[in-house]
């Protein structure tokens, strides 16, 4: 199913970056603690993400150029469906989260069904889109969840962690596969810049990273990937990396990213249709 060659990419480009945040809102500390939902302190924290964070980012990548994928739960898009259109209209993509971050792997097969006519009708209401891509909220599926995704016109998936390049998910009853996109946990802003007061999580972890070591970190990744011709993704946060100060450390990280000419900077949208034309024959 792999190969052992460097990856090919359009018009001579040696590696891909697809840049990638989830816009989680309120809903993705559900992950962390159930009652996030009688919890008002969580809604400011999370709706700062689509309120407040997101229009000074889109600003950001307009300076730099950057097509982004942003995958976003569809209780998010009911919620703030105006700033959820803005993205689609800066020329950005959607794509599923869920409806409330939910975890698809604890979910039974008929819930993940629902989850996911659920996000085609709000997307479709609120967006007028038909999303192509999905990320799991929770980083894992059931053996039966790739079906579900085609049934529900998903193309490619943003979910596992178990390759730096795209690779086909063949899908019983279908001809075409899923496209994967593999991440990283080295590129989840979470991992460094996140601050919880409570739940307390990570475990003993109660202050944030440096943004130095963080910039160098990511700088160090990115590097790597794409002297090899891989393919890095990232699972950013606008809530996370979204304010005044990590915006800054944002911006000197795609300083550093577009000092390379021979990087494909894409959507997850885009990789995915490029990879499925190039690797499926039928």
């Amino acid at each position: 199913m792999f190969s052992l060659t460097r990856p090919t990419w359009p018009d001579g480009y040696q590696a891909c970056l697809a840049l990638a945040f989830d816009l989680d809102g309120p809903t993705g500390d559900a992950m962390l603690d159930s009652s996030i939902w009688r919890k008002p302190e969580y809604f400011g924290f999370g709706g700062y993400g689509p309120y407040r964070a997101l229009p000074r980012l889109l600003d950001l990548l307009d300076a730099f150029c950057i097509p982004t994928t942003f995958f976003v739960p569809a209780w998010v898009v009911e919620n703030w469906p105006r700033q959820c259109q803005a993205i689609v209209e800066r020329g950005h993509e959607v794509a599923y989260h869920g409806y409330r971050h939910e975890s698809f792997y604890a979910l039974p097969l008929e819930q993940q069904k629902a989850v996911m006519a659920k996000s085609r009708e709000v997307f479709w209401r609120h967006l007028h889109i038909r999303a192509e891509g999905f990320r799991t909220p929770s980083g894992d599926w059931r053996a039966e969840t790739p079906a579900i995704l085609v049934d529900a016109g998903v193309t490619y998936s943003s979910s596992m962690r178990g390759d730096d390049r795209p690779y086909l998910v063949q899908v019983p009853g279908h001809t075409t596969p899923l496209v994967e996109i593999p991440g990283r946990w080295e590129m989840d802003d979470y991992a460094s810049l996140a601050y919880t007061r409570a739940p307390d999580f990570p475990a003993g972890l109660d202050r944030t990273a440096s943004y130095e070591l963080t910039l160098d970190n990511w700088c160090r990744e990115y590097d790597g990937a794409m002297d090899e011709g891989l393919c890095l993704t990232t699972l950013f946060h606008p809530k996370i990396s979204g304010k005044p100060g990590r915006l800054l450390l944002l911006e000197r990280l795609f300083e550093h990213m577009r000092q390379r000419e021979d990087v494909w900077f894409a959507t997850c949208r885009d990789v995915a249709r490029w990879w499925l034309k190039e690797h499926h024959h039928g």
